[in-house]
């Protein structure tokens, strides 16, 4: 059974940083993209960030390119989410997945074409 534990959220002022990470249990790691989305109150889910289970190529949103990176640790089973000069309405539940198809990234930007959803970290950024 595949398993997804997000950690590192938290309380953090504006323009701060936090480090969030993935780590992943039962599944063969290295053959599946990986995403970040994110779901504030009363909106819907959003794509932050993903990595290419080729591992060079990496997708971001508009609004967080240039302040996070995402990574991906195959040995580890862990995919990190490092987020630099947070503003207020990055606040949101992250949640990471893996994209269904391995060896695939056909619908990277869209949480449809994930599954294996992790629980979520709580990230909140005081203005």
């Amino acid at each position: 059974q595949v398993q997804l534990v997000e950690s590192g959220g938290g309380l953090v002022q504006a323009g701060g940083s936090l480090r969030l990470s993935c780590v992943a249990s039962g599944r063969s790691f290295n053959r599946y993209t990986m995403g970040w989305f994110r779901q504030a109150p009363g909106k819907e889910r959003e794509f932050v960030a993903g990595q290419s289970w080729i591992g060079s190529i990496t997708y971001y949103a508009d609004s967080v390119k240039g302040r996070f990176t995402v990574s991906r640790d195959n040995a580890k089973n862990t995919v990190n989410l490092q987020m630099g000069s947070l503003k207020p309405e990055d606040t949101a539940v992250y949640y990471c997945a893996f994209i269904t198809e391995p060896y695939s990234d056909v619908g990277a930007r869209d949480y449809a074409k994930y599954d294996s959803w992790g629980q979520g970290t709580q990230v909140t950024v005081s203005s």
